[in-house]
């Protein structure tokens, strides 16, 4: 069965290789390859940059074809708009793994990927063509610094 969403990221922890028979040894050792190759390849990638967008290594299916996502991280030191520089037109869409947090100096909080309406006691963020818009409610907690994590799905 090859069915992309049942494919798992497993290594078994042993395999035995011919020793007599090189052939049989060349087609082992291909086989071990494709699947080291094909395991390290489906794992999310740790890498969150802040001057480029980084691949996550995490596969979407939207459509009958593997969408790749990226991330990018943006810092800020209080409610406003951070530019991101991305085409809004040349991606599938903004992921959901969107996420951020910020500290008062004191504690650190949640930002939320939430809606265009400073939410009370919250600080939040949405995505416009040209910005990432923080967002601090009545009564939020005051931004010293803070980062946002902003992911997205690219076309097919």
């Amino acid at each position: 069965m090859n069915n992309t969403f049942s494919n798992v990221s497993y290594l078994r922890t042993t395999r035995s290789f011919p020793t007599e028979d090189v052939k049989q040894l060349s087609v082992e050792l291909n086989k071990s390859y494709i699947d080291i190759a094909n395991s390290v390849n489906c794992r999310t990638i740790g890498i969150f940059g802040k001057n480029r967008p980084n691949v996550t290594g995490e596969s979407w299916y939207f459509t009958s074809q593997r969408q790749q996502s990226q991330r990018q991280i943006y810092t800020f030191i209080a409610a406003g708009n951070i530019p991101h520089g991305i085409n809004l037109n040349e991606i599938y869409q903004i992921s959901p793994n969107s996420y951020g947090s910020f500290t008062d100096g004191t504690n650190w909080y949640g930002v939320i990927y939430a809606s265009n309406t400073a939410i009370a006691a919250q600080v939040s963020f949405y995505v416009t063509p040209a910005n990432i818009v923080v967002l601090s409610g009545a009564g939020a907690p005051t931004i010293t610094n803070g980062t946002i994590n902003l992911e997205w799905i690219n076309n097919p």
